[in-house]
């Protein structure tokens, strides 16, 4: 078979990826689509790593081509051998030095903002600080300037360094958000630190880098940016006591009676399982499922009901009757009802 043909048979396989990573792309959850300063200088860093090894594959097949154009046997020519050329001091000269100074223009920059974006801006008073938790699968944010603590959306103001300190209460997880900045370890020894910016308002998607369970890929979170007086709005709101509704109160009283061994409600509430403190605002339950359109009561009920169909791995018990749970779907409709009540 020529080699034409069995170019030929590769472009299927190539059509296929390209339709396959199309449904990669999302200005929330990407690196090529910076939203803050941090993102925005990491992704100068790849251009200019992908620039200097397209001039070097570029000029390489170039030469490549023309020695092969140039020395071709042609028709007449008997046991041709160009001129050879080794022991020649400027080819030498001229191979080093070109990777050499192509090294430079790279590792440069590189050096630089490698040291600029891990440096620890925990004692930056401008900052807002941010103690990031992993759990198996889920995150805590706890905001100690604030008497704040939440979880799987981090609400950060806009144009503001926010001060990340990381750590891990299992095994080792990676904290990242593409369109804001890097990825950091979380650990259960030391703590690592990252710092991040948000230069737009909205919502941003973060994900677990590193392989840490059976769930390690349904391990999401997201980070919301507000504007100063909307973020002091939210930090107010997540201070002020909790006031339920009379058409909740039979939720709050089976959600006291079965869930708040593990989930508390209140601005500095810690417990085995996330802070449910203002759940109705945010935008996904458990970080997969939808938490804001048509369908969130019957999104929550799934997720209470047996959640390990959601999220396999996860320390959350089943409550649905059918899966060795007590709770009826009435009494579970209830504390969901209640639940969306938390704003």
């Amino acid at each position: 078979m020529s080699r034409v043909k069995k170019l030929l048979r590769l472009i299927p396989l190539f059509a296929v990826m390209a339709f396959l990573l199309a449904g990669c792309g999302s200005d929330r959850l990407s690196a090529l689509q910076p939203q803050g300063p941090v993102a925005r200088e990491q992704l100068f860093l790849m251009k200019l790593s992908l620039s200097i090894m397209v001039i070097v594959v570029a000029v390489v097949f170039a030469i490549y081509l023309w020695v092969i154009v140039r020395y071709r046997q042609r028709k007449g020519q008997e046991n041709m051998v160009p001129k050879q050329v080794e022991g020649s001091h400027v080819l030498e000269i001229i191979w080093t030095a070109i990777p050499i100074i192509f090294l430079l223009i790279l590792a440069v920059p590189t050096v630089y903002y490698t040291f600029q974006h891990s440096a620890d801006q925990r004692a930056n008073k401008d900052a807002i600080h941010v103690k990031v938790t992993a759990h198996q699968f889920w995150w805590q944010f706890d905001y100690p300037d604030y008497g704040i603590v939440t979880a799987q959306n981090m609400v950060v103001p806009k144009d503001k360094v926010i001060a990340l300190e990381l750590s891990s209460t299992d095994v080792k997880h990676s904290f990242w958000v593409p369109s804001l900045g890097g990825k950091v370890d979380t650990n259960t020894g030391p703590v690592n630190v990252l710092y991040l910016k948000a230069d737009e308002i909205g919502l941003f998607q973060g994900r677990c880098a590193e392989l840490c369970g059976a769930s390690h890929a349904l391990m999401n979170f997201t980070v919301q940016s507000y504007e100063e007086t909307e973020f002091q709005k939210w930090v107010d709101k997540m201070k002020a006591p909790v006031t339920v509704a009379a058409a909740n109160k039979e939720g709050e009283t089976l959600y006291k009676e079965n869930c708040m061994s593990c989930h508390q409600v209140s601005a500095q509430g810690l417990g085995l399982g996330p802070n449910l403190n203002g759940f109705a605002s945010r935008p996904y339950i458990a970080g997969i499922l939808d938490n804001q359109g048509p369908e969130k009561e019957e999104n929550l009920h799934k997720w209470i009901t047996n959640p390990q169909d959601q999220k396999p791995g996860n320390k959350m018990p089943a409550f649905g009757q059918n899966f060795g749970g007590k709770l009826t779907d009435a009494q579970i409709d209830s504390i969901a009802k209640y639940l969306h009540s938390l704003k």
